[in-house]
């Protein structure tokens, strides 16, 4: 099966490099993306936003034939919401490492810093303690050393569904570490706008994965074998 790994902001296709083993060791043709922008530190971001992304997800899963496994961490979850939203027929699971759809109308994040048309990895004081569990100094200067900075259209502009039926039906399995899946189901319950699009979801899975936000850095074999089985239930 085809596995297309989205990474989420300030990464690009190798910050999978340490997950991507068991899936490629079982067969699955893994695919881990570099967005637009993300090449490299000198790479012009200016004019590239959200729906650039979403359309380079797109344009991989037209590029094979096989059924499609879309992954996307942090932010990498919302791109993935819309490829499904664009391709229902071609996704066959969506998995949602330490993030979630994000419903119409709604963007990514429009409160980091920025400078001029990209968001740079800010301080490491600006994430919440929850978001830095596990990535010791060695792991946050290997971070810092290999981040690349946002497109800022990306975490601003609004996203854009139009396929509800078919997207919702997609079943999804959720990777949840900063947020326990008590704690999610919690909020789902409570209807928190911060999970109002995973609520609506017909066929999602919780497995919890305890560590901060960069789970592919933090606990790379544990998320390997996560995404392994979620592939495999497909």
């Amino acid at each position: 099966m085809d596995v297309i790994l989205v990474p989420g902001f300030w990464l690009d296709a190798s910050s999978w490099s340490a997950v991507t083993p068991p899936l490629e060791a079982a067969g699955h043709r893994v695919r881990p993306l570099t967005l637009p922008g993300l090449e490299s530190v000198t790479t012009d971001r200016a004019g590239i936003g959200l729906r650039d992304h979403v359309d380079a997800v797109v344009a991989e899963i037209d590029a094979g034939e096989e059924p499609v496994v879309l992954v996307g961490h942090s932010g990498g979850g919302a791109i993935i919401s819309a490829a499904i939203d664009a391709r229902p027929d071609r996704v066959v699971r969506a998995v949602y490492v330490d993030s979630g759809p994000l419903a119409d109308g709604a963007c990514i994040n429009e409160e980091l810093p920025s400078s001029g048309s990209e968001i740079p990895l800010p301080d490491w004081t600006v994430f919440d303690a929850e978001d830095l569990v596990d990535l010791d100094e060695g792991l946050r200067e290997q971070f810092r050393a290999r981040a690349v900075p946002q497109p800022k259209g990306v975490a601003v502009d609004r996203q854009q569904l139009s396929d509800d039926d078919r997207r919702l039906s997609v079943p999804a399995t959720v990777v949840a570490c900063e947020f326990s899946s008590e704690m999610l189901r919690g909020l789902m319950e409570q209807g928190h706008p911060y999970v109002a699009e995973l609520a609506r979801l017909r066929d999602v899975e919780f497995v919890d994965l305890p560590t901060g936000h960069w789970p592919q850095f933090t606990k790379p074999a544990e998320l390997g074998a996560i995404l392994l089985r979620a592939v495999d239930r497909t």
